[in-house]
């Protein structure tokens, strides 16, 4: 049961639950009477906080029972009617407690906001209108007033409670822009510029106000008043960002193309406006450029030149690489990306997208610069240990990607994914089988299945080095088979479980899959095509062994034992 609420509210209610039709006038309580009310109130808020509601609420009924006027009571009894939703009675409770507290601002805010909930905007309108006047050092009322108006579409009424509000505010470039729209919602034109000219004459230095209401005659297709008030900003402040960028609006709409892109140009090499300004321009040219189908290289040859300025935040340089991207320039997006990554070290979006070209093109030096950058920025995203490992044991340091899985496992937070932690002890066998330490890499194997037993990849490795060891082999062919009903194409994991078959004795069942691991053998590894020899041979074909052994060799295979296996024609073990 969820108690208490952001309003506030009370009622004089019976224990049958039905309200009392007449509240009495306040009455002055004799001190028996009052040390009576005081217990049970007290009693009542010491079982809410014990939970026990409905013994509160028993007591909070009795307390009104002898202070039938007290609105801390209604207000607090009023709480139980809420979590009840039971509405209409907590309504009555705080209307009951706004009677007899009228000097209580959050009784007759929470009172409001019940009206507004129900949708009685009349009486949450009357309210607010009454504790405007009453707590004339409340601003909240008139805000609540402006919304209330609108809903009803009372606009002239929204335009007076501005008026109000700016007399103890003073005049706001808000507050007049607010008023400017509604005027116009009544077809008041003259009224609404009238108001934002009124802004203008108070701020007469203030550019942009200028701004605003150069725009609003630009809307109006009044562009000439626009433009004069647009250089009078400009001569006030010639750097100023929002007058640049509507004065290029205004040769846009009259069609002064040429005059338009030197507006732009303008904007977007003042060293003086700020890199979130050129940021928007820069997008919104994007969209235009994209819109009317023009060549890329005027927007490539202003980011070129934006750039050289030393952009202050990563906004606009992501934007830039963003763009390149999108055009298919990838290897030109590379400096840009980096240019966000010394300006902003934390990025993530700037990291993520070098790392992930680095990998595509397996740069492994640049892999393990940027993850090891990434993880002392951002120490709790867990791809960069992920491929930071992944990059060292591919470097054959497998110690460096043993200490990076441990901090990983010690730094990420508890609600990590399994599937992570799963990859990382994955990663930590294969680093432990490197260094031939493979009761540790079985042990991590185990410890990746414990966090997610679909594991593929831990399942195909601790298969395959159990059956190069010989050993478990009926555990490997049960780990291996799941990885080739998984993917039932992909040829590592048929040439896995073709060996443990093969190791088994089973070689007429091992062909079967060898062939099938030939056939999806894409990257042609001389591996699959030696194991293909081996399998062949010991089901009788000594041809078609010889052929793929040569084929293995071909491959790039410097393995002895495969010069042997051909020069004797036979099966030589490993």
């Amino acid at each position: 049961m969820l108690l208490g609420f952001g309003l506030v509210s009370c009622v004089t209610a019976r224990r049958d639950g039905s309200a009392k039709q007449e509240i009495p006038s306040d009455i002055a309580l004799s001190p028996e009477q009052q040390r009576r009310y005081d217990y049970f109130f007290v009693e009542a808020s010491r079982l809410k906080i014990q939970k026990e509601y409905a013994a509160a609420f028993e007591m909070l009924q009795h307390a009104l029972t002898i202070h039938p006027t007290a609105a801390s009571a209604h207000y607090e009894l009023a709480n139980y009617y809420l979590s009840l939703k039971q509405v209409p009675q907590a309504q009555q409770a705080l209307a009951t407690a706004v009677k007899y507290a009228p000097d209580n601002y959050w009784y007759a805010q929470a009172l409001a906001t019940i009206y507004q909930q129900t949708g009685n905007l009349p009486e949450a309108t009357q309210l607010q209108e009454r504790m405007s006047e009453h707590f004339p050092d409340k601003l909240d009322p008139l805000y609540a007033l402006l919304d209330l108006y609108n809903r009803q579409k009372q606009y002239q009424k929204v335009i007076d409670t501005l008026n109000r509000i700016e007399k103890r505010t003073g005049k706001t470039q808000w507050n007049s822009m607010q008023k400017y729209q509604y005027y116009l919602q009544l077809k008041e034109t003259k009224q609404a510029f009238h108001e934002i000219e009124s802004l203008v004459a108070e701020y007469p230095q203030e550019p942009d106000y200028r701004v605003v209401l150069g725009d609003a005659y630009l809307r109006s297709q009044k562009p000439e008043e626009a433009r004069a008030n647009y250089q009078k900003a400009l001569s006030i402040d010639p750097d100023n960002a929002l007058a640049l960028y509507s004065m290029a609006s205004y040769y846009e709409q009259t069609g002064q193309k040429e005059r338009y892109q030197q507006q732009l140009d303008t904007l977007l090499m003042n060293r003086k406006v700020s890199s979130e300004v050129k940021t928007t321009v820069m997008r919104q040219f994007i969209l235009d450029d994209e819109r009317t189908g023009k060549d890329s290289l005027r927007v490539i040859r202003l980011f070129d030149q934006i750039m050289k300025q030393d952009p202050d935040d990563a906004d606009l340089p992501l934007l830039y690489a963003q763009y390149l991207l999108s055009k298919g320039m990838n290897a030109a997006s590379v400096p840009v990306l980096q240019q966000v990554l010394d300006i902003d070290p934390s990025n993530t979006a700037a990291r993520m997208t070098l790392l992930g070209e680095a990998v595509r093109k397996e740069e492994y030096p640049t892999i393990i610069t940027l993850c090891q950058a990434g993880i002392e920025a951002n120490p709790e995203m867990p791809e960069y240990y992920f491929y930071l490992a992944i990059a060292y044991t591919q470097s054959k340091q497998a110690d460096e990607a043993l200490k990076v899985c441990r901090k990983a496992l010690t730094a990420l937070p508890d609600d990590t994914k399994k599937e992570v932690v799963s990859d990382l002890y994955s990663i930590m066998g294969d680093a432990y089988h490197t260094l031939e330490r493979n009761d540790q890499a079985y042990a991590a194997y185990d410890s990746a299945l414990v966090y997610n037993p679909q594991n593929i990849g831990a399942l195909n490795n601790y298969a395959y080095y159990l059956s190069l060891q010989r050993r478990d082999l009926d555990k490997a062919e049960e780990m291996s088979y799941r990885t080739v009903k998984a993917e039932p194409n992909n040829a590592t994991y048929l040439d896995t479980y073709a060996w443990i078959l093969f190791e088994k004795g089973n070689y007429d069942e091992a062909r079967i899959y060898i062939d099938n691991a030939l056939l999806n053998n894409n990257d042609k590894s001389g591996v699959i095509i030696e194991h293909c020899g081996d399998i062949y041979f010991m089901t009788g074909d000594v041809e078609g062994a010889l052929k793929y052994w040569r084929q293995a060799l071909e491959a790039g295979s410097e393995s002895e034992t495969l010069k042997e296996k051909i020069v004797q024609k036979k099966y030589i073990p490993q």
